[in-house]
């Protein structure tokens, strides 16, 4: 027959919405159209698909042929369809039987030499196929990464030919190898850190409930060690929360190993990073480093020297877990829900207290970090210099093991209680799950009040509490839990300190 239609999948943000390939081959003199609002990387697989079908002995028909991708509202780019555009021009010049295609979907770049190349976006493909209850037929690398992804049929192949003579059942398509298991490095172990008891205990409320957590404190107390070995307390990821992360990874053109497969990611850019790294962007709007944190940690490092305006785009991402990219001819919306790990010294010589700094210098210094920034920030320590002699003397330091497991106890309290950890809690959810007495939430608005604090800090206070007494497997929130949530609010203090 001289009409085809082919199934295939686009990339939009992380959706991989359905295009449908259709081709048509007419009388007419030798011409190849393309339409379906195509970029030029996709108008160029004319001249990629029509040598992969001649160097693999396929007759490439000397007719008219017109290529339409629908949606045609729907912008396509890549080079993705190039398989599903050779087997639609296999069908409709009758080298392939068209009920061949049923119940399969095709991705893949094709080289002159009819040989397959790897796509971005392979886990959104699969995901977006289960539910459409078809099989996906995917570049061999890309489905090493997408039989992550359950109930679907996911096949491999590496040339034209083999898809050609698995349609035909002649020949099945090559088993896909397992991921790669990367070799294991001793994890970072929270025993490492000598002495501070005090950021270790913050430590444990941070990964208990899901809080974002700022240390303060002069160059080389352990601040980078301690943010570096919080992913080995915290609990590893859901089989959900893994294909979710995979999935970002795949649009991004990452991978991820059985290794750290359900590891949570840890994302440390550089302080020269500009707010579209952070965030994401770009005429195809990808995946920033706050959605490569997703379901992990985002780690800024030296705090302060991070440029104002890109710490303040992410304000919005902290309050509402995602990101909202808008360019004149595309939008997308990725997930962020990272936990925020920021670490700063005291003033620009790293310590405030040596006379090298004034005060002025010193306000100047943490003024970068705004105010409405700051409050997003339920946890702020002060990691102190560690006492003369600790660093020579042997003393045995809690595992991260001992750690992990009060982690996961009251990360089950939370989970069986709301479905969630208590960070992620909104207003109505507090009041339902974090209740106070009366007297506690009126010591706990008289101190707010006093110290001028916000709205939102009352709320991440109980937060916190609640965290506290679920490590301590108490119902309750009492007065003390509320004292030590309320403690741990350092940066405000040394600014009101600064100010006085």
């Amino acid at each position: 027959m001289s009409l085809a239609v082919v199934y295939s999948r686009a990339r939009y943000g992380l959706d991989a919405p359905l295009v449908t390939v259709e081709v048509h081959i007419s009388n007419g003199l030798p011409a190849f159209q393309l339409v379906g609002l195509p970029e030029t990387s996709v108008k160029e697989s004319r001249d990629r698909v029509r040598s992969a079908m001649v160097n693999s002995g396929f007759a490439f028909p000397d007719r008219k042929i017109t290529v339409n991708l629908a949606p045609a509202d729907l912008p396509k780019e890549g080079g993705r369809f190039d398989l599903p555009i050779a087997l639609g021009i296999i069908v409709a010049s009758g080298q392939l039987a068209e009920k061949s295609l049923l119940g399969f979907e095709f991705c893949g770049e094709l080289a002159l030499s009819g040989e397959i190349r790897p796509i971005l976006g392979e886990i959104p493909v699969a995901i977006a196929c289960r539910e459409a209850k078809r099989a996906i037929v995917l570049p061999m690398l890309n489905a090493q990464q997408a039989q992550q992804v359950t109930n679907v049929a996911v096949h491999g192949a590496d040339h034209l030919l083999q898809v050609h003579s698995f349609l035909l059942a002649q020949q099945a398509l090559p088993a896909i190898p397992a991921l790669p298991v990367a070799q294991t490095e001793q994890q970072a172990d929270l025993a490492d850190v000598k002495g501070q008891a005090h950021a270790k205990r913050v430590l444990e409320i941070t990964a208990a409930g899901e809080h974002n957590l700022l240390m303060l404190g002069p160059a080389g107390t352990g601040k980078s060690m301690l943010a570096q070995r919080l992913p080995s307390i915290m609990p590893p990821l859901t089989e959900p929360e893994a294909l979710a992360t995979a999935a970002i990874y795949s649009i991004a053109g990452l991978t991820r190993n059985l290794t750290d497969w359900q590891q949570r990611p840890f994302r440390s850019p550089h302080h020269t990073s500009s707010a579209v790294a952070l965030v994401g962007g770009g005429s195809v709007p990808r995946p920033g480093e706050i959605s490569l944190a997703h379901h992990g940690i985002l780690f800024l490092d030296e705090l302060p020297e991070f440029p104002r305006k890109v710490l303040d785009v992410l304000r919005e991402p902290l309050e509402t877990s995602k990101v909202h990219i808008s360019r004149a001819a595309r939008q997308a919306e990725f997930p962020a829900q990272f936990q925020l790990v920021a670490a700063l010294n005291p003033s620009p010589t790293g310590h405030h207290e040596d006379g090298r700094s004034s005060p002025e210098q010193v306000m100047r210094y943490l003024n970068r970090l705004s105010g409405p920034f700051i409050d997003r920030i339920e946890l702020q320590i002060e990691v102190p210099l560690l006492p003369k002699g600790m660093l020579s003397q042997e003393c045995h330091e809690e595992s991260s093991a001992s750690v992990r497991e009060r982690v996961l106890a009251a990360r089950d309290i939370q989970i069986q209680r709301q479905g969630k950890a208590n960070a992620r809690l909104n207003g109505r959810e507090i009041a339902k799950y974090c209740p106070l007495s009366q007297a506690d939430a009126s010591f706990l608005e008289d101190t707010i009040h006093r110290f001028k604090l916000s709205a939102r800090t009352y709320h991440k206070v109980i937060k916190v509490a609640r965290t506290i007494a679920d490590l301590q497997l108490q119902t309750d929130i009492s007065k003390a839990h509320i004292m030590e949530a309320l403690s741990y609010r350092a940066l405000e203090r040394l600014l009101s300190y600064l100010k006085s």
